[in-house]
């Protein structure tokens, strides 16, 4: 196997072919993060200040626009995490699911872009873990760990060392503190890993599914629950694949007839009619 010249790059190129409206730019030594239009840093997010005003203003404006009314304050915020949580997770879960190696990204190394059509991010590598026998090994940066547990931990490390700062600058607008904020990241650590992996074919989504049971089996701190998949079966009997969220994005109060197919809110019913009509679509 040859040395690949980034140890991201592979599976950041194959995150983009399955979801198109992402896309993820690694910054090489020197270069800057890109400013100005709708680019945003992680730590200005972090921070709570400004940034942060600026970022939710966006969805502020989306609420109006999409639902003919204001959403509350806690609701905006809720959306805003959201729409990086999700995004941003990915940067470190899809390396590990498809290439078995896992980055860590400081708040200060990654800049985000969800204003001039796919959502875009900056992102300047450093160290990441990775298995023995990795040809990446060799890399700069690269930091060898003994076994696949080894490497899950690294993947739930990474992604509390990003987000926790993120988390201390939304929480105060969210009407939400500690665990009902992680119960958020680990929702989007899961469907968006899933969502992705849908897109890869099947065996992949179920290998997703037995990825994320591995990842998030419960008993991980400062993670919420677990991967929580479960089976649904269909009036034909078709097996239909969901989860039950361990938070709420809070969508319903917007439109309450039409909450998310993983919501708590949302019975076995009505989750087989949505299913069904996505399977048809």
């Amino acid at each position: 196997m040859t040395v690949p010249p980034s140890a991201l790059t592979d599976a950041y190129d194959r995150l983009t072919e399955a979801c198109p409206g992402l896309t993820v730019t690694e910054l090489g030594a020197g270069e800057q993060a890109p400013r100005g239009g709708g680019w945003v840093t992680a730590a200005s997010l972090a921070e709570g200040g400004a940034g942060l005003e600026a970022f939710l203003a966006w969805d502020d404006s989306q609420i109006l626009r999409d639902h003919g009314r204001r959403g509350r304050p806690d609701v905006i915020a809720s959306f805003g995490l959201h729409r990086y949580a999700w995004p941003a997770c990915l940067l470190i879960t899809a390396p590990w699911f498809l290439r078995r190696r896992v980055p860590r990204f400081p708040v200060t190394h990654v800049s985000y872009d969800r204003t001039a059509g796919p959502m875009a991010f900056a992102v300047r590598p450093g160290t990441f873990a990775c298995l023995p026998g990795d040809p990446a090994a060799v890399l700069p940066g690269a930091r060898v760990v003994p076994d696949e547990e080894a490497l899950r931990a690294e993947v739930r490390d990474a992604i509390a060392e990003h987000m926790e700062p993120v988390l201390a600058g939304f929480g105060p607008r969210m009407r939400r503190r500690g665990r009902a904020l992680w119960g958020m990241v680990t929702d989007e650590i899961v469907e968006g890993l899933w969502y992705v992996a849908q897109r890869l074919g099947r065996s992949e989504q179920e290998r997703a599914e037995r990825e994320l049971e591995l990842l998030l089996p419960g008993t991980t701190k400062p993670y919420i629950g677990t991967a929580a998949f479960r089976e649904l079966t269909g009036p034909g009997g078709e097996s239909l694949a969901t989860r039950d969220r361990a938070s709420c994005c809070l969508y319903y109060t917007l439109e309450p007839q039409d909450t998310c197919v993983t919501c708590p809110r949302t019975c076995d019913a009505d989750r087989v009619v949505k299913l069904l009509a996505e399977a048809a679509s």
